[in-house]
């Protein structure tokens, strides 16, 4: 990114601004000269040997970089500045009209416009600056402070946001800005560590995708395209606080451990604009038209900022930052809102659903497949949804039996917040295919609807994360219901034939009478099977359970009928229409119900009113 100026501060002519003070040409100078006083003038004669040899004006000072390129003489350097300052408070108070402090002035001039140029050349010159992927390595250990007599040379390195930084040069950046701050030079110190610091800051968010997010503009875009904004954002979100954020932290925790006035200035203004922005995002993003294909977006933006929160708070736990966290919480707090609409506008949908279609077969209705994916996805956010939901109880006359939602036997489980939740949405669905179930001409065919979408429920709760939030008891409870309605479709269904046959062989025993049960039989059996031929049953071990529920009730029966009256008719010259089916026939032909071989033509979309009730179970 741009830094103009910059580079521009070092060539200016605009005169530094110590804290020190010429002395009044008026002042009469004494002519006694203390121990002390030649000591301290010895100083700046050694001091001066050094610091003219780093005069920026120095034609013959070609090294770049003092820091960088002279690691002992750059050690020297400070230590002469340290003793430079030394001298000048002692004379100051005991010979202010020495000239030699008037060169010390002039030294600490010099050495000052020197170290500004280190100490920008130190910030801004590492080649891995524009790294916004490095990963946020360890930070210094401990509360060590390294001031200008430090020597010590230290290996390893700190990655922050600006790449590797190793150990010596944030040792170097410290040492300079003591020594800048000490002897009066801070603000120009701070200055120059807010402007390369912030550039490199806006740049690597720019590198991450992230640029000022306005919220007309994103209102005003595609939901393909606000997505892949999303998307970006979440990627990039962690970047931006783990390394971007917390490496400036550290970085300037370290360089300005003596003040925190300093510290807190600097990170304040090289970062809280950026982070405000950043997690502003969320909340424009969560003003987009809702729908519940998009709840799943949002709820990865609430979860993304909910997990880094404690990071979030850690970082920017100054006063001046504290808009940072106000920004975060926002976004969590206007997304949990769209988040909770969408839930509500879809539960509102299936209560409002006057659809009057009905599923050839009796089969699952689409209403169910949509709820049921719909709810299977939400409990995989159950983390978010708790928190999400807690804050929107449901109204006051809602109220089951906690057995009814009872979790797996864990006290550590979580809240009943989404449970309870989730156990309302599937009895507003359960109700709603109550009213669709009506719509069939036959009832028989309502209650093989209804076993057919309950199964269906119980089968997603099973096999999804929804089984741990309703618990074996919602279960045991729906899969009896389930049983009640196959049960009660089978004696509707198939009560007919099952009577048509004698209750035992003593019930008849004359070649009238054995004709008169297979008429009956044949009839009823083809009545039923001609019925049941076109409902559906798409679950396989349900069907099977059907099938075989009604081949044990009925073809023993008929086997025992069978064998019973066959010999009785063996000279009649009409038994192939008498007995038209034998005991193998009867399982062969079950075999292939539910299968929806044919279009149901015992359903009606007209043929009764909407119902609001239930049926009973």
């Amino acid at each position: 990114m741009p830094r103009k100026g910059i580079s521009n501060l070092f060539l200016s002519s605009k005169p530094l601004s110590p804290s020190y003070s010429f002395p009044s040409p008026h002042v009469q100078l004494t002519p006694k000269h203390t121990f002390s006083e030649s000591m301290m003038e010895e100083n700046i004669e050694n001091a001066e040997s050094i610091i003219t040899k780093w005069d920026l004006n120095n034609s013959n000072n070609t090294v770049p970089s003092l820091f960088q390129d002279n690691r002992r003489e750059s050690m020297q350097f400070l230590t002469s500045l340290k003793d430079l300052r030394r001298a000048m408070d002692s004379l100051l108070s005991t010979n202010s009209n020495s000239d030699k402090l008037v060169l010390a002035q002039n030294l600490m001039q010099i050495a000052m416009k020197r170290l500004e140029k280190e100490f920008h050349h130190i910030l801004s010159t590492d080649q891995n600056q524009r790294d916004p992927e490095s990963i946020l390595g360890r930070s210094l250990g401990g509360s060590s402070t390294f001031d200008c007599e430090m020597e010590e040379e230290y290996s390893g390195e700190l990655i922050t946001d600006a790449g590797p930084i190793s150990e010596l040069t944030m040792v170097d950046l410290k040492s300079i800005a003591d020594c800048m701050i000490s002897s009066g030079y801070g603000s120009e110190c701070v200055k120059i560590y807010k402007l390369v610091r912030k550039s490199f800051t806006d740049e690597n968010l720019y590198q991450l995708g992230i640029e000022r997010f306005r919220s007309a503009q994103i209102q005003k875009l595609s939901w393909t395209a606000l997505d892949h904004m999303i998307k970006n954002w979440l990627t990039a979100v962690k970047v931006a606080v783990k390394n971007i954020f917390r490496g400036q932290k550290i970085l300037c925790d370290h360089v300005f451990s003596g003040s925190n006035i300093i510290r807190e200035s600097c990170f304040s203004d090289i970062t809280k604009d950026g982070a405000i922005n950043l997690f502003r995002f969320p909340e424009i993003a969560s003003r987009n038209k809702p729908s519940t294909g998009k709840i799943y977006r949002f709820m990865e933006l609430y979860e993304a900022t909910y997990q880094l929160w404690p990071d979030i708070e850690s970082i920017f736990s100054y006063e001046s930052t504290s808009g940072v966290n106000l920004q975060a919480l926002s976004s969590l707090v206007s997304l949990g809102k769209t988040i909770h609409n969408i839930i509500a506008e879809f539960e509102s949908t299936i209560q409002n659903n006057s659809s009057r279609m009905t599923v050839p077969g009796g089969g699952v209705h689409p209403l169910t497949q949509s709820v049921m994916a719909f709810i299977s996805s939400l409990v995989d956010y159950s983390e978010i949804l708790s928190e999400v939901l807690s804050d929107h109880p449901l109204p006051n006359n809602f109220t089951m039996p906690e057995s009814y939602f009872e979790s797996p036997g864990q006290e550590d489980g979580p809240t009943t917040a989404v449970p309870v939740h989730l156990v309302r949405f599937i009895l507003v669905l359960l109700c709603k295919l109550d009213t669709k179930a009506e719509l069939y001409k036959d009832v028989c065919l309502s209650y093989l609807f209804l076993a057919n979408n309950l199964n269906y429920v119980v089968e997603k709760v099973t096999m999804t994360n929804l089984n741990y939030q309703l618990g074996h008891e919602w279960l045991s409870r729906h899969a009896r219901r389930v049983e009640q309605y196959a049960s009660s479709y089978e004696a509707l269904a198939w009560n007919k034939v099952f009577s048509s046959l004698p209750e035992s062989n003593s019930a008849g025993t004359s070649v009238e009478a054995g004709k008169g049960i297979f008429r009956k039989f044949n009839a009823a059996f083809e009545e039923a099977w001609q019925k049941q031929t076109s409902l559906v049953i798409p679950d396989r071990r349900l069907r099977d359970k059907v099938k075989v529920s009604i081949v044990k009730k009925l073809t023993p029966a008929y086997r025992e009928f069978y064998d019973t009256y066959l010999g009785m008719l063996s000279g009649e010259t009409d038994l192939g229409v008498l007995v038209r089916f034998g005991p193998h026939d009867l399982e062969n032909y079950l075999s292939d119900l539910f299968h929806g071989a044919a279009v149901s033509g015992s359903s009606s979309s007209s043929s009764s009113s909407h119902s609001q009730g239930c049926l009973p179970r």
